[in-house]
């Protein structure tokens, strides 16, 4: 039997984006960079994104997204590596073989 994983995997997907736990989250340079006020509204920004549609969510997966925080746009993605890190996951939609790690960047490091 086939089932379809998509709904575990945005699942497990929004959980990462929505509490930052079920994963790691990376913030680029220029992310770092920004002033504490400023971090905190784009955390609070990608923690809120619920904009998917067919253009940035293809597959379903709630895997990537833009949001804008004072003028300046950001991208976050998730990527579903294996639990050593080393390799992409045999299987994203099972946490026990998957380590979630989301990216938080500005758009032009992308």
């Amino acid at each position: 039997m086939n089932l379809d994983r998509t709904p575990l995997i945005s699942d497990l997907n929004d959980r990462l984006r929505e509490t930052f736990t079920g994963g790691r989250v990376m913030l680029t340079r220029a992310v770092q960079a920004l002033l504490d006020d400023e971090r905190a509204q784009l955390l609070q920004a990608v923690r809120q994104f619920d904009a998917f549609d067919a253009a940035n969510d293809p597959h379903g997966e709630h895997e990537f997204g833009r949001v804008l925080v004072a003028g300046q746009g950001y991208f976050w993605k998730i990527d579903h590596f294996d639990s050593d890190l080393e390799y992409l996951s045999p299987d994203p939609a099972d946490p026990a073989v998957t380590t979630r790690v989301m990216t938080i960047m500005r758009e032009d490091e992308y």
